[in-house]
């Protein structure tokens, strides 16, 4: 093969492995998406946070002419498995997962239920529970304060409990000392989740939404 058309060759791989790169950096670190920006505009503008305020994705939006109703002598049961991963630049926001699990407890209090008849258990495992780790363990895994503290404290003081999987510690090998205190640790989430659920508490799976 000629010298000049092997260089061009060479030239042509070099250019699509750049522009490749280039998608996968972009891929990695993505701005906030238009949906994120358009629900974010609408909450701002028209959204109320009834218990839980330390997010603004967790707002509730109006909605008129409500004829399917809560029913407000119901104990209402929940637990979630929360897995939401916030590594990146994710790790300098409020994990979207517990603003989420905000978002439900906001809900149903929007929806009439009182206060006492909620009742609300979060599982977290895989990496969504770097964010029950104390701040200098957070800190020491993402280089800056941990976001969440006040999301979690916010819950904790409306009721919720917070349930840490051992497994995911043991992989991801968190000191039982670095998970704020007053989270509880369970051998495994699948077990935490399975005992909540033969007790009667309704299941929220919340992950990368």
């Amino acid at each position: 093969m000629d010298i000049k058309i092997r260089i061009q060759l060479l030239l042509i791989c070099l250019v699509a492995l750049g522009t490749l790169n280039a998608q996968t950096n972009n891929k990695k670190e993505p701005a906030m998406s238009k949906k994120d920006n358009y629900r974010l505009t609408k909450l701002k503008k028209d959204g109320t946070y009834p218990l839980i305020k330390a997010s603004p994705f967790s707002g509730v939006l109006p909605v008129n002419g409500i004829s399917e109703k809560a029913d407000k002598n119901l104990k209402y049961k929940l637990v979630v498995s929360l897995t939401t991963n916030a590594d990146g630049e994710k790790s300098k926001e409020i994990n979207r997962g517990l603003a989420e699990v905000g978002r439900i407890m906001n809900l149903h209090m929007a929806a009439g239920v009182p206060r006492e008849n909620l009742e609300v258990v979060i599982v977290v495992h895989s990496r969504a529970a770097y964010a029950l780790v104390n701040n200098d363990a957070y800190k020491k895994e993402y280089k800056v304060d941990n976001p969440n503290c006040a999301i979690i404290k916010e819950m904790e003081d409306a009721g919720a409990k917070f349930i840490v999987c051992g497994q995911t510690l043991g992989y991801l090998d968190i000191k039982n000392e670095d998970i704020l205190p007053t989270v509880k640790i369970a051998l495994a989430a699948k077990v935490a989740l399975s005992t909540y659920q033969l007790k009667g508490y309704t299941l929220f799976e919340v992950d990368e939404e």
